[in-house]
Order: C-alpha cells, then structure tokens, then sequence
C-alpha cells in the first residue's frame, strides 16, 4: 500500500512539474511576443518620422536628390520587410545606414543644422533609436530566456512534446558590422 502512494506521489510530482514547465514556456513565448511588439512600435514611430524629416532637409539641400531617394527606398522597404527575423533586421539595418548618409548631409547646411523643426526632429529620432536599442535588448534577452529553456534538460521534453521552439535573435546585419569594431582616433 504504502508503495502505491510513493507511485502516486511520484506521478503527481511529475504532473505538476509537467504543468510548471509547459506554464514557464507559454510565459517565455509571450515576452518574447511582446518585446517584439515593443520593437514595432518604435519602428513604425521612426518610420512616421523619416518623412518629416526628409521634407525639412529637402528644403535646404535641393540638390541631394539621390540621397533623398535611398532613404525613402530604405524607409519602404524596412516598412515591406517580412518574412524572416534576419530580413527584418537587413531592411533595418540598411535604413540606419540610409539615414546616416542623410544627416552627413545636413552637416554641409549651417542653416539647416540651425532650424529648431531639423533639431527637434533629429532628437525625437535619435530617442526613438536608443528605445529601438532597448526594445532589441529587451527582446533578445526574453529570446535567450525561451532559446535556454528549450535546450535544457528536463525542460526540453516538454519543449519538443509542445512544440516549443527557440526563436532567432535580433542581431546586427552586414552592414552594420563595422560597429562591432573599435573606433579608431587619430590626431
């Protein structure tokens, strides 16, 4: 008798750890949801500034045609991107670079650097791109959370009977490799 209830026990400590388990993967899931959730907010508040921001500096650098363009295109395409988390992040990526080349721009009109809708434009942007950087690490840190869980043993019996999966992390692209280097100062 008493080794029936030791089996019952044992079985009911496997039940709950089951549930605990199966719980603590639907949670990770739905941080990850929701940090990713975070980065699309702040996406799509620098796309609506992007636009504005083009038409200030479309006024006093007529003649940067080519620059305006590749940032629009840039803008479109980060706005169209789909598909995979890296292509997101390429798209991403590419408008950073996009946008660096429109502010180099601005550095050649001291008039332009001078109007307060350009300054407070280009502060509302440069806000919105620490926030992107906090909602990235936001995000892959819930990533690494699931993406630990879903490796682990005993979690990951419980992971692959639930088709948990890990997620990919939101990571620098190409073209932004070079700012894993040091930057180099010279005098």
């Amino acid at each position: 008798m008493l080794t029936i209830y030791i089996i019952i026990g044992i079985l009911a400590l496997i039940i709950i750890w089951a549930i605990a388990s199966y719980n603590g993967f639907v949670t990770l899931v739905n941080r990850s949801k929701e940090a990713w959730a975070d980065i699309d907010v702040q996406l799509k508040r620098r796309y609506d500034l992007i636009p504005n921001l083009v038409n200030t500096v479309k006024g006093y650098a007529t003649h940067e045609a080519a620059t305006f363009e590749k940032v629009t295109e840039a803008r479109s395409r980060a706005m169209q991107a789909g598909g995979t988390l890296e292509e997101k992040a390429e798209a991403e990526n590419m408008l950073t670079g996009a946008l660096k080349s429109l502010f180099a721009v601005s550095e050649a009109y001291p008039d332009l650097k001078a109007n307060t809708n350009f300054l407070e434009l280009q502060r509302e942007l440069s806000d919105t791109e620490n926030k992107i950087q906090a909602a990235r690490r936001f995000y892959n840190g819930n990533v690494r959370d699931l993406n630990t869980s879903v490796q682990s043993f005993p979690s990951n019996v419980i992971a692959s009977l639930f088709k948990f999966e890990s997620k990919e992390f939101f990571e620098l692209g190409e073209t932004e490799q070079a700012a894993k280097q040091p930057v180099e100062v010279k005098f």
